[in-house]
């Protein structure tokens, strides 16, 4: 895995999410407390500060990095989800430069953290198939739009959603969402080549 390539992920990723805030806060409003968007843009800014101030060299460092700064900047429960995944990812980094190993390490780690199966309605619905998608080398911009749509007929039953019952069919989880720019970024950046 190549470090600059990881580190125009994160910067595209931090991008997006700070374009994109307004609509995720939109999402989250719909069947949760609506700071999603707020918190994931202040989080990846500080991220991205951080990645400028302390240049990180190796894969394992620049996900180490990323992984503590969501923990500490995020707020809500995307940050310690979003901060496991980059801590289990930098974990796995250490010992391998496979994609695959390292995107099912931060998937173990949100999984672990918020005790989500698929089919729940949350960034496990797009991390499991992404990865899924990866392993089969058919990954693409337009299916990982595809994985994200396909949370919106889910019923939520875990997270701050599941309380919604039935009114969570049909709303897209902004979890989920924000996964799915996570990989679309992965993608324009090369890390999957």
């Amino acid at each position: 895995m190549d470090a600059t390539a990881i580190k125009k992920w994160l910067e595209l990723f931090t991008v997006k999410v700070n374009e994109e805030k307004a609509y995720l806060s939109d999402l989250d409003g719909a069947i949760g407390d609506g700071d999603h968007g707020m918190n994931m843009a202040r989080g990846t800014t500080e991220m991205q500060a951080a990645m400028e101030a302390k240049n990180p060299e190796t894969p394992a460092d620049i996900f180490k990095l990323a992984g503590m700064t969501l923990v500490s900047k995020v707020g809500g429960a995307s940050g310690p989800l979003y901060g496991s995944a980059f801590i289990g990812m930098a974990k796995a980094a250490k010992d391998s430069d496979d994609l695959v190993e390292i995107l099912k390490a931060g998937l173990d780690g949100i999984q672990k953290r918020g005790k989500a199966e698929i089919g729940e309605k949350t960034m496990v619905d797009t991390w499991a198939p992404v990865i899924a998608s990866l392993e089969n080398g058919d990954l693409t911009t337009e299916k990982v739009e595809e994985i994200v749509e396909a949370t919106k007929p889910i019923l939520a039953t875990k997270g701050r959603a599941s309380y919604l019952g039935e009114r969570s069919v049909g709303h897209l989880d902004p979890g989920a969402v924000s996964s799915g720019y996570l990989f679309t970024t992965m993608i324009e950046a090369g890390v999957n080549a």
